[in-house]
């Protein structure tokens, strides 16, 4: 059984929502999963895990969240070699840009991510939320 960390943060409830998607296509394709918060999620716990979903929602001028979210990601996108990555999150306002823009962070970083990006707009419509799903289950 594959171990997945589903890793988000979210301001609104729309990235959570996806997050509780991403999960449950895990666990429906078998995996054991652990929710956990941007905030609690450290570079050490990267091993403990066979893939891991990132979900951060866009803020500001397109960015990741930059106090609790942004600090995680940069500390763990490191150690994420070998592991089976994806990405996730909603935005309000803007074309999404910034999902690209952490995609190609996350590849320059010699992340391997298995998809490019789920993203809704506001809250997910069911087809994020499916999309969200399919992501679990990749992952699994």
């Amino acid at each position: 059984m594959s171990k997945v960390a589903v890793v988000f943060w979210s301001g609104t409830g729309n990235t959570a929502a996806m997050a509780q998607c991403v999960i449950a296509g895990a666990k429906a394709a078998g995996a054991d999963v652990t929710e956990v918060a941007a905030s609690d999620f450290k570079a050490e716990d990267v091993a403990s895990y066979d893939a891991i979903a990132f979900g951060c929602p866009a803020m500001g001028a397109e960015v990741l969240e930059e106090y609790d979210f942004q600090p995680m990601w940069d500390s763990v996108k490191g150690s994420l070699s070998g592991k089976k990555v994806g990405l996730f999150g909603s935005y309000g306002w803007g074309t999404g840009e910034w999902m690209q823009s952490w995609v190609d962070d996350a590849k320059g970083c010699g992340v391997s991510l298995i998809n490019d990006g789920v993203i809704a707009n506001n809250e997910p419509d069911d087809d994020a939320k499916a999309a969200c799903e399919e992501l679990g289950k990749a992952l699994a």
